[in-house]
């Protein structure tokens, strides 16, 4: 079961990666047209704004792919010398934190949406964009990568408590360069 909900994971959060990737790539574009506009002495204007809000969305949502994909950033000193139980408590221990921190960023960004809906909040800038319009997709990359943290943080705890380490481990598990060599 725990298989299928993280492969299910996967599936979907390469597809956002891909999307997400697709948005980066149009942002460049559009921030390159304005650079070479400007140079015949014209502009689309508003792009370093534009890109910004692009950037705020592609890093929510990139969070929950990069989660899958065992690249956050952890320290490893002691659960490298931990046995297989130990190493599975660290990694549980760390994804706990992880999920509980993630669900409190994605709790307190949902003011910061509600306020703009309420106010129709628009951006102090030339371009004035409307600021859901914006923060509406931030908001929701922030829960999706919670909703994945909880779901993989489940599904590892099931792992270990079958007494499948190694499943868990390469669920959760954090590797070294020198593990990611052989």
């Amino acid at each position: 079961m725990e298989d299928t909900l993280l492969r299910t994971l996967r599936r979907l959060n390469h597809g956002i990666a891909l999307l997400t990737g697709i948005l980066l790539i149009l942002c460049a574009a559009v921030v390159l047209a304005d650079i070479v506009l400007r140079q015949v002495g014209s502009s689309f204007g508003g792009t370093d704004e534009i890109s910004g809000y692009v950037m705020a969305i592609a890093t929510s949502w990139g969070m929950a792919f990069t989660l899958l994909e065992l690249g956050h950033v952890r320290i490893d000193l002691l659960r490298r010398r931990a046995g297989r139980l130990g190493r599975a408590l660290f990694d549980l221990f760390s994804m706990a934190v992880l999920t509980v921190t993630i669900t409190l960023i994605a709790v307190k960004c949902w003011p910061v949406l509600e306020r703009s809906l309420a106010n129709s909040s628009r951006a102090n800038t030339p371009l004035e964009t409307p600021l859901a319009w914006v923060q509406t997709p931030w908001f929701l990359g922030w829960v999706w990568f919670a909703i994945v943290a909880w779901l993989t943080l489940i599904a590892a705890v099931l792992m270990v408590v079958r007494g499948r380490f190694d499943a868990a481990e390469e669920a959760i598990g954090c590797f070294g360069e020198e593990d990611m060599a052989q």
